[in-house]
Formats: C-alpha cells, structure tokens, sequence
C-alpha cells in the first residue's frame, strides 16, 4: 500500500557504526555468482549508486509543467531509477547488491522546496519529506551528506535524516566545539556468502568543506567541515582495523582536483582522484557533487600501487553507477581482486509503479502549486541570450532585490546610501511568456534557493567585482567573428559564476584581456568614484564566498534575510499585478571591442 504522506518513517539506528545482515543468499544466484567453485572460494556482489538527485522523483519538468525531455533523450527521476535498481538485484540477487548515494538530495526542485518551505516537514504535524518516501522505499543502505542538505537549515536536515531508513553519513561534518563526527561516518554492511564466510563492506560517507561558505548562515560555529583527504586518510585505516574486507567511499565531492572558492579554505572541493591517489586502503569511490559523467576512471595508489575506480552517475537520476566486485579468499580473509564500473541509463526503463503510486498525491499538489497565476506580462520576457546582453529579464532579479534590501535600511544609517544589486543568468532556457505568469515561470526564472544579503561595498571593491566577473567572456579580437557560443565560459566558468551588476553603467571590452575589461564604469552619469561607498545586494551565495569574487565575503554585512529571492520576486509580480518591462529594464551594461559595442 503506498505510503500516507503524513505517516512518520523511523530512522533505522542511532549514531556510530551499524553492522546490518542481508538476506541469505539462494543456492541457485550464488552459484551463477561464484559458487562453490573447486580450488579457491570465490564471491562477487554488486554496489548500485546514485547522486545529485535535487529533489527529482518523476521525469517531469515543473518548470514547463510538462514530461522531461532534452536533446540527447534522457530521463529522470528515482522512479526510473527504481527500475534499474529492481532488474540488478533481480539479476545479482538481492543478497548480493547494495545502493547508496553521494548526496544532494533534498533541494533542486518545486517538489522539495514545497516540502522544506510550503508544507515543511519540520512542522508538528508535518509531512514525510517525498525523497526519503522514495528511497526508502527502493531500499537505499546509506547516502553521503551533500552541501545541498543544509540550504534550509539544520532542523530541516535533522527532520529528514530521523524520516530516513538508512544511515545519512558525514564523516567530516563535526561538532563545531568537540569536532567529534555530527553525523554517522560510516557504516558497514555484512554480505553472507555461499562459503560461510561473510564479507564485510565499509561505507564511508564524505561531504564537502565548502558548506562552511556556502551555507555559512546556518553551520557557522555549529558545525565545521575538515578536509575530504584528511578525513579519509583519518576513517579508512579505523575501517580496515575493523575488519572491513571492502572499503567503499561515497564522497559529495568531483574528481577534477580543482576548488571554485580561491584561498578562503584550505581544502579542496573537487578532491575525489586525490583521495584514491593518497590515502590506501579504498577501493572504490562513488562520486558526486560536479554534475558531470564518469563512467569508470583508475587512479592508481601512491603507497600500494592498487587501481581505485571511481564512477560517477549523471545528476537528476539520470544514471545508475554499478560497481562489479570481484573477491577471492586468501589466507584466512577476504581480498578484491577486480573492481569494475558502469553506468546504466534512465531513459533506458519505464517508471516504477510503486513509486509513482507512492507520490502520486504529492506530485499532484506541487503541479498546483506552481501554476498558480500571480500576474501578467505584458510581453515575452528570456534568458536565451542574456549571458552576453543585458536582458530585460535578469533586470527584473535586481530590481526586486534592490527593492526589498532599500525598504529593509531605509530607517537605518545606511538608508541614504545608493542600491546596486547583482544577479547570474542562471538558466539559458527560462522564459517568462506575455500573459498569465505563474510560480513555475519564476521558479525556472531563479532556479535556486538563494536568500538576500545587503553588504557594503567602495566603489573601488565595486570595480574589481566587476573585473573579475568579466573574465567569464572569452578574449576576442576586434577583426575576429564574433561566435556566441564559443563567447561565454573562459576557464570553464558557469554561467551562475557570471554576474550582472545593476545601479551602475560600465563597458566589458572583450578584447583585452582579463583584468583590464572594464571601461566607462559610471555612476548617476558620472566617472565612479572609487572611495564612495555602495549598498550592495547579493544572493548568499556569492555573499558567502561562493564563486570567489573578490571583496563581497569579507566586506561588513548590514542586512540579510531567510526568505528566498524566488520568493520575492513573486511577491513583487503579485503586488503589481502587472510585470512590464518598462518599470524594471535598463541597459547598465554592454560588450565593445576596442570601444565598439559588439551587438
């Protein structure tokens, strides 16, 4: 029977490791998986993972109120994953498999956020959180904390764990004061073999240090987060002491090896291949957190010269990773002799049923929700090319949020000071169209769970912002064709890492290079000065460091607030009813080359 979304789902242990049984293995799986072979005994099981799911149930897209699709046909949602996983355990039998996850689960979509901030599950008689209905109910054994957890606060995290089956892991999130582990760090799993000779699998759960600037409201002297390296070199050796014959690592971190946040934390965010290459003992690692493909990558151990194979799957459950463990029993103990990987594809499988019956009522509410009508437009209004024009529709961010943070100090001693405000064209496929304007076509407008902050910037401070955001466009020669697909991202930036900045006007000449782009910056139609001193609104993101432009984390902090910028900007569509250009555009920005504008 599905699930009532009210009924209370237990969490399954208390804190510390957790040793749990799988079923007994059937004579007829165990001997396609190994068996009793003559000679030397032989097991093989399979470990199925997933990560970044945001908050993705179904294949549907409640920003366009319509069925997922995109141009290399791929599917999403647990729902498929549900699938996949069923015809794994159906082949490898249940006995043999695990599943776990390497984080972000519950913020991405209306879905979670209508659970976390509409109907929150947080509340006293609140709902059971959708994603851990869903896991739950595909039978999830562990999953990694990822950043994402904590943009709605410690409570709301605290509520989704207890709703959870399985053990939600952090082995470096510690206690702020007795840096003791916050969060279970591990967990280990006994497979039972043919041989009456049990495995042992250690998951060790591994989260990402920049929570400490990204979600600094709410961690800051509560928790901190120490390095991913350091913590696996400290967790692998207790594992193996233990006695694990595995140790699997779910990390909430990618493989690249590179940091987005400069030299404000001494660890590094992407730091996967460095903890194989480093730290001995591990023998796989499930990969999170960078959204990007891997289906199997060797990196070889310094100390043991052993391979490590990383995998990671495809964000939004798009993917299933599948380890294939080899294992042989030699002098008294397990040892693994082959690790493989794979990825298999949603789009290759239907919905499971039993999910879709589960959250059916859920789903439902959430499509409500956000084709609520909350204006008109009295135009057409997108994204397609505002990340090399000013667009009319990125106007509107910051002009609501200069709006909100004006009336928030304007009785305070900085209310005479002027309002500039930033704001990243997140989406290049967000589009608000003339007529009815719905909370689905602002969500897909500001497609994150960002608050505002109001910090005090010197025009000087505002200038090199300014700079730096610049380096997001690709140097390009006054002759040279101008190919606006290959203008944008330099150096690999996102298009969320790019900023506009509203209240001034100023010139990006693209044809010089990175740190010498920005000319005519003027303020009220004059030369900016650089002593003067701004108000400067900002998504807490970049407020907290993220993206690593300058100034903006260490510069005094006046206002700040816990509603999301999403949700202002609804509200300021709702009170005027009616959404025209013409109250909000400007053109504050423009490429040139050589003092040529280039549109």
């Amino acid at each position: 029977m599905p699930l009532n979304r009210r009924k209370f789902l237990g969490k399954s242990a208390a804190t510390g490791a957790a040793v749990a049984l799988t079923g007994a293995v059937s004579a007829p799986v165990a001997q396609a998986r190994g068996g009793r072979p003559k000679g030397r005994k032989r097991y093989s099981f399979s470990v199925m993972g997933t990560t970044d799911l945001h908050g993705h149930v179904f294949n549907w897209d409640y920003y366009k109120d319509a069925a997922y699709s995109d141009a290399a046909g791929n599917a999403q949602g647990l729902s498929r994953i549900s699938t996949l996983v069923k015809q794994v355990r159906e082949e490898k039998g249940r006995g043999n498999t695990l599943l776990i996850d390497a984080g972000d689960t519950i913020q991405g979509t209306p879905l979670t956020y209508y659970y976390a901030r509409v109907d929150p599950i947080t509340a006293a008689d609140g709902p059971v959180h959708p994603m851990a209905q869903a896991m739950n109910a595909i039978g999830y054994d562990a999953a990694a904390l990822g950043n994402h957890e904590f943009n709605y606060g410690i409570d709301t995290l605290r509520k989704f764990e207890s709703q959870l089956r399985f053990p939600l892991l952090g082995a470096n999130a510690v206690d702020a004061k007795t840096e003791k582990p916050a969060f279970r760090p591990y967990v280990i799993k006994r497979l039972r073999t043919p041989h009456g000779k049990d495995v042992k699998v250690a998951i060790l759960g591994l989260t990402n240090p920049g929570i400490a600037i990204w979600d600094k409201a709410y961690v800051q002297g509560v928790l901190k987060f120490p390095g991913i390296e350091e913590q696996a070199a400290l967790w692998v050796p207790k594992l193996r002491s233990m006695g694990a014959d595995v140790v699997i690592v779910s990390a909430h971190t990618g493989a690249s090896g590179t940091s987005s946040w400069g030299d404000q934390l001494p660890y590094v965010e992407n730091a996967a291949a460095n903890v194989a290459r480093t730290v001995p003992g591990i023998d796989a690692i499930l990969v999170g957190h960078a959204h990007v493909e891997i289906e199997q990558q060797l990196v070889t151990n310094e100390k043991t010269g052993k391979s490590v194979v990383l995998s990671e799957p495809l964000c939004y459950a798009e993917r299933l990773a599948l380890f294939d463990f080899e294992l042989e029993w030699e002098k008294g103990c397990w040892t693994v002799a082959s690790v493989s990987s794979k990825l298999l594809n949603s789009s290759a499988v239907a919905d499971d049923p039993k999910i879709t019956r589960l959250l059916e009522d859920e789903h439902a509410l959430v499509v409500k929700y956000v084709n609520q009508v909350v204006g008109q437009a009295t135009s057409t209004l997108t994204t397609v090319d505002a990340r090399y024009k000013d667009a009319p529709i990125i106007d509107l961010i910051n002009k609501v949020q200069a709006d909100v943070v004006t009336e928030a100090l304007k009785s305070t001693q900085y209310g005479s000071l002027p309002v500039l405000s930033q704001a990243s064209p997140f989406s290049r496929t967000s589009q608000i169209p003339a007529g009815d304007v719905t909370i689905r076509d602002l969500s897909g407008l500001y497609v994150y769970d960002n608050t505002l902050v109001a910090k005090l910037l010197t025009g000087a401070q505002v200038r090199a912002y300014l700079e730096f955001s610049a380096e997001y466009f690709v140097q390009t020669a006054a002759g040279a064709v101008v190919d606006v697909d290959k203008l944008t991202n330099a150096g690999n930036r996102p298009d969320y890492n790019y900023d506009y900045v509203s209240g001034v006007t100023y010139d990006i000449d693209i044809a010089q290079a990175a740190g010498s782009r920005i000319r005519n910056l003027r303020f009220e139609g004059a030369d900016l000065d650089d002593a003067a001193r701004f108000v400067f609104a900002v998504n807490n993101y970049r407020a907290n460091g993220g993206g690593a432009f300058p100034h903006v984390a260490s510069a005094q902090e006046l206002w700040s607030e816990s509603t999301e910028i999403r949700t202002r900007i609804a509200e300021w569509v709702t009170a005027k009813g009616t959404l025209n250009p013409a109250e909000f555009a400007s053109v504050d920005w423009r490429l040139t080359r050589d003092g040529t504008p280039v549109f």
